[in-house]
């Protein structure tokens, strides 16, 4: 990528970042524990979805990153506290794929969090709070709430992640340069994202050329859960076996 490319990615990194921080600090007010009670049942829900790619010992570290770092419950304020520290000087420490990496990252959270909320209203307001969130409760929500272009979007971050990733994983001045950064960035107090990249690119050198495989399986049962979920399917959320491929 050309400094052209660099700057752009640069101003799409903290733009994205600005979205996710002002989410933060409203967007779930009030229903904070609704909003954390829908992602870790996603969390679950995902983690049986792709149970097979998390008990196979090639995919397993890929998937515990894509469920745990990407696409899952966990709270990424600390790694967004990170970059929002160290935008003055992103230009000079990130490499320009990794700055396009992080930026897509921080959409796919952002994007994340937005349709979480809009969720979790859904199902504030149509009661489905007062026992145990189930299936049942979840698909009417996902299908009152209609935002199919978005969750087209979202499936397709994924898929540019998982593609950036597979192409940094060959850098090998990448892998040096996360090494040697490991205790200057703890020491600086951005090690929560020094552990995303880290641990990004260890997950997929793991896989090796099996990288866009697993990427593509993804996203294929992802996007054949929400057609499902578009197409009226009376159990969107269970796929057979020969849906897996």
């Amino acid at each position: 990528m050309n400094d052209q490319d660099r700057r752009y990615n640069a101003t799409r990194l903290l733009e994205q970042l600005q979205r996710s921080q002002a989410f933060h600090q409203d967007g779930v007010a009030g229903v904070e524990q609704e909003f954390s009670r829908l992602r870790r049942w996603q969390s679950v829900r995902l983690a049986r979805t792709h149970a097979d790619l998390l008990h196979n010992p090639r995919y397993q570290p890929a998937a515990e990153f894509f469920l745990e770092e990407l696409y899952g419950d966990r709270d990424f304020r600390q790694r967004e506290h990170d970059l929002a520290r160290i935008v003055p000087m992103m230009n000079h420490i990130l490499p320009a794929g990794v700055l396009h990496t992080a930026a897509l990252a921080l959409e796919l959270n952002a994007l994340s969090y937005e349709l979480d909320a809009e969720m979790t209203r859904m199902l504030i307001a149509n009661c489905f709070f007062r026992g145990e969130l189930d299936e049942a409760a979840y698909v009417a929500a996902y299908r009152r709430c209609a935002r199919y272009e978005l969750r087209h979007h979202q499936i397709d971050l994924i898929e540019q992640l998982g593609q950036d990733l597979e192409k940094i994983v060959r850098k090998h001045f990448i892998h040096t340069a996360l090494k040697l950064a490991k205790t200057p960035a703890r020491l600086a107090g951005v090690g929560e994202l020094h552990h995303f990249l880290d641990a990004g690119f260890h997950a997929f050198r793991h896989m090796g050329t099996d990288a866009g495989t697993f990427v593509a399986t993804i996203t294929h049962r992802e996007r054949v859960i929400m057609e499902r979920m578009y197409a009226g399917h009376p159990q969107p959320l269970t796929l057979e076996e020969e849906m897996r491929g």
